[in-house]
Order: C-alpha cells, then structure tokens, then sequence
C-alpha cells in the first residue's frame, strides 16, 4: 500500500490546475486522486501497526511519506516561494549579507537587528554554499523542518516506552495534527525545533523517564549533554522573543516533581540566565519600548485568551468554517489526552502530561498578537500527541475495532489539517508574474521611495527595506479605513503624501485580492473599485503590467504641471 499511495499522490498532482483555486485555496484544486492516495497511506499504517512485528523502517518509510504528501505538495506545484512571511525573512538574510551583520536604517524591522540568530545562521549557509540568496532553499524549509524534527519527537517518545507501535504512532498522530503553519522559513520554526530537541534531552535524562539505561546516571547531567543544552538554549535566545519564555515555563513545570531537579534545574538557570542577558543587552530597546504593554497584558487574562479565538466576523464563510475545524481539531485532540491521562495510569510517571499544560500560564499573561492560544497548541502537541496515540495503540485486545477507529480518527486529523493548511493558497501563493512586480518595485524605483500595498499578501515587497519605506493600507487606523472605504483614493492621498523624500508606488496582485476577499478587512468591492480609481486617475502611472499585478507610479499634480 505504501508504493501505490506514493504512485498515486505524485500522478495527481499532475492533474492540478492552480487556477482552480477558489475560497478553500488548494482544496478545490486538488483531483480525487490524491484523496485516494492519502486514503491508502493511512490505511497501510494501520495494517503496519496492527502487526506487533512491523520493523522501524517500515514506520519510518510510512511517516516519511505522510511528511512529503502534507508538506512537499506545494513546492512541487509552486514555480515560487510560498508566504509572504517567508519572502519577508528572506529579505532580512539578504539585507544582512549586504551590510555584514545589523542592518541600518531597518525601521520596523529593527527588531531582527535584536534576535538576529535565525538570520545569521542562514546567511553562514548561503555564504558556505555561494548561493546569491536564502531564496534558493527557503520553499523546501517546510519539508525540511518537519524531517529534522522527527529527531528530537522520537528521542521523547523512546524516552518513555519501547513500544514501537506507541513511538511511531505517536509521530504518525503529530504530523497528522499540526496545522498551525507555523515551520515554513522562519525564525518560529528553527527556535521551535530547537526547543523540541532541548526537551529531548532533559526528557531522556529525567530519572521520572520509564527506560533507565545501563552505565547512565538519570540523576546528574553529563558535562557534555549539558554543555550542548546551554549551546542549544543560546541559539533559542539569540533567535525568537517567544520560544525563550516556552522552555523556561517547560522547564519549570518539569521541576515540579523533586525527583526532576537534579536534571532540570541547570538547564531552566542556563535559560533564565541567557535571556535575561540578552533582554538586558542585545534587545534591550525593544525590551524597554514594549514593557508597558508587557505589564498591561498582565491585567487582562480574558482578553490574553480570547484574541485568537474572536477575530472571525468579517472573514468569508470559507474562513470561518475552516477556523472552527481547526479549533475543533486542536480541542480533540486535547480532549483525546485528557482521556488518556485518565485511561492509562502510568503516563502520569512520565514527563509529558507536564509538557501538555506547560504552555498554559503563557496564554494567560500575553496574547502575542492574538496567536498565544494557537502557539501554545504547537507547543504542547509534540506532548499529546504521544497521550492520543496510548488509546490507540497500549491495549492488545479488539485489534480489529481499535485499527477501524483509528483509521478513521487518522483521516479526520489529516483532512482537518488540510483544511488549515491549504484553504488560504489562494493568496499564500505567488506566480511569477507577482514576483516580477515586487522585483521591479524593490529593484527598479529611486532609493526612499515609498511603496504601498493593501495587504501584506505580496511575495517580496520588504526586499531592500532598508532603502525603501513601506504603507500598508489594512495596518491604517479606523479612520483612514473608513475614508478608503468611501473613497479609495481620498483616502490614499495622506498615505501617499509620507513619501517625502521619494517617489510612491501603488502595488495591485491577485493574491492581495484573495486576501481582502478570504479575511475581510476590507469591505467587499474595495480592491476592484481601487484598481478603477487608479487606471482612470491622471496622477498614476502604471509602470509594470502582468497578467497576474499592475504597478502605479504616483505623479503629484504639481509635478505634472511641470
């Protein structure tokens, strides 16, 4: 079942045509056949593990596979790079290849001046590799981040149990349920990776883990491990303003059983220690401009927890459908651990309860943007995944009604997660012709100019954004929205007229049209009326045209009477 399923997901992908995207984005591109593959894959891991003899490799191969249908379907169909998120940490590596290290006059992006750890990493590799950019290897960091995480998830679920069913169930549970989107290429998923291998390691040394091993000590650390764990902890440090406050409240609740200690006490110092030198240091600005809204975030619990879970009354049908499949799948899964905790008494010996509720006090001290609650389902699923798999898989009797209710438990997680990942391609995908347009607008136009989109929905726009001011319309006040919504461009013309020292250009592309359309901060019929406005209006220009984005040059009256 396995080759026939790898057979058929790359033979329907020859069937796809992108521009049959519609309000669920890949969804109602993809042909039949590649349900049918994904179908088959799930239902061979289920016969695999139904048999007590199944051999690693053959998990491996199984889990492998899922790895590339979920995560390699979009760069083999994309001639781009996905994300706009993605282009935009491309264009930090490369600002600071050119300027050696911090990049002046970053504005905004200042703060990648004062977590740079992610971005220096990857500006080694392009400098060890002679590749021009980081955009040579950015769209297969998906793929590649999923792989190298199944590192550290084995080393905590091996940690535990010897049950290969249970350890490679487990994996196959985590893959099939992390939706959050959040390991494309960016610094959330190198510092969450490195995460994930910091609890691996404190995880395979805690004397609460089931498997001591001979010639170890589970109550003392080796100096190299832990060597290696503080090196690990100055990497998170140096590269995410999160992920430093996720290990040290793990790390934390790990301490809470005095048998811990030993283990986890040196390593929550290490992390305590390394970020409040580099907060004090490196990011102290940002640290000392931000910390009145840290402590106000404190006073508002209700507000910490609900900002992620209430921004749904302008989105299109499509999106809020899929925003409670998805809060659907990540409160099953949660509910599933829960039974489990309760079903099997010797998980509550291991670790990992703790690492499921860990995450919990940050979602009520800071709302991150309104992302807290989903972050912290990305954070403790690696976790609960490992419980969700124990009701599947720890029982040896009624094999046959267990291997039914997990294949289909095992679709609905994979088809809730395609839902999350794939319903928004509409506007995470680029074509060549959008690239074009925002090369031309970061390449081509005289240094300072301003450069105005709707949304951020545009691969590249920030390239060279330390020689190019940025407006984006959706990140204006109310009040500014409101006057573009009654006239687009009355309202532009103070938006425009922050171009003091340079020219201003209006960018236009399919994907900020699906956009507005998919997430509703616009009101209906805004793009279509801006793109009227400026084609009849004298005072732009278009400078470049594609099929797919049109670029105006705004030429003020006074500059034209000359």
């Amino acid at each position: 079942m396995l080759p026939a399923s790898i057979a058929l997901w790359l033979l329907s992908l020859r069937g796809v045509n992108l521009d049959d995207m519609g309000d669920l984005g890949l969804l109602n591109a993809l042909p039949a056949l590649f349900w049918v593959a994904v179908g088959l894959l799930v239902l061979g891991f289920c016969a695999a593990a139904a048999d007590r003899r199944t051999p690693h490799g053959c998990y491996a191969l199984y889990v492998f596979t899922l790895i590339a249908i979920l995560h390699a379907t979009p760069p083999l169909l994309y001639q781009e790079l996905r994300y706009s998120w993605a282009w935009k940490h491309v264009a930090v590596v490369d600002a600071m290849l050119r300027h050696n290290g911090d990049v002046p006059n970053a504005g905004g992006f200042d703060i990648y001046n004062q977590w740079p750890g992610f971005f220096q990493f990857n500006a080694l590799i392009v400098r060890a590799t002679g590749l021009e950019s980081a955009l040579g290897y950015a769209m297969w960091a998906q793929v590649a981040a999923n792989v190298l995480i199944l590192v550290p998830l084995l080393m905590i679920y091996r940690s535990v149990t010897t049950d290969r069913r249970l350890i490679w169930g487990a994996a196959f549970i985590y893959y099939s349920c992390s939706w959050v989107g959040q390991d494309y290429f960016a610094p959330q998923a190198f510092t969450f990776l490195l995460f994930t291998s910091v609890i691996a390691l404190v995880v395979r040394q805690l004397p609460s883990s089931r498997l001591p091993r001979a010639g170890t000590s589970r109550s003392a650390w080796p100096p190299g491990r832990l060597i290696l764990v503080l090196v690990i902890e100055a990497a998170i440090v140096s590269s995410h303003q999160l992920t430093p406050l996720m290990l040290i409240s793990a790390l934390l609740l790990l301490s809470l059983p005095r048998r811990n200690r030993k283990v986890t006490l040196p390593a929550l110092a290490g992390a305590v220690a390394l970020t409040v030198v580099w907060d004090t240091t490196v990011a102290r600005r940002y640290v000392a401009e931000n910390l009145h809204s840290f402590v106000g975030a404190l006073t508002q619990p209700e507000t910490n927890i609900w900002s992620g879970l209430s921004r749904l009354s302008d989105a299109a049908p499509s999106q809020i459908m899929v925003s409670w499949i998805d809060r659907g799948l990540s409160g099953g899964v949660f509910l599933l651990a829960a039974l489990a905790f309760l079903a099997h008494k010797w998980t509550r010996r291991t670790p990992l309860p703790l690492l499921v509720l860990f995450p919990l006090p940050l979602v009520v001290v800071n709302a991150y943007g309104g992302e807290m609650v989903f972050r912290a389902y990305m954070f403790a699923l690696p976790a609960a995944a490992f419980l969700v798999a124990t009701l599947f898989f720890s029982s040896k009797r009624h094999v046959l009604m267990r291997t039914a209710v997990l294949y289909v438990a095992l679709l609905a997680m994979i088809g809730s997660l395609l839902f999350g990942y794939y319903s928004k391609e509409s506007m995470n995908r680029f074509s060549a012709g959008e690239v074009a347009a925002t090369r031309y607008m970061t390449t081509r136009t005289p240094p300072d100019s301003l450069i105005v989109s709707v949304t951020f929905a545009a691969p590249g726009l920030e390239m060279h954004y330390d020689r190019h001011e940025r407006a984006e319309i959706t990140e204006e006040g109310l009040d500014a929205k409101r006057l573009l919504a009654k006239d687009p461009l009355a309202g532009l013309e103070p938006i425009l007229g922050r171009a003091e020292d340079g020219p201003a250009y209006v960018l236009l592309n399919r994907a900020q049209y699906a956009d507005v359309h998919l997430n509703g901060e616009m009101p209906p019929g805004f793009m279509a009326r801006l793109a009227s406005d400026l084609a009849k209006s004298p005072s732009f220009t278009p400078v470049f045209r594609d099929a797919d984005a049109v670029v105006y040059r705004f030429d003020p009256p006074m500059e034209r009477s000359r």
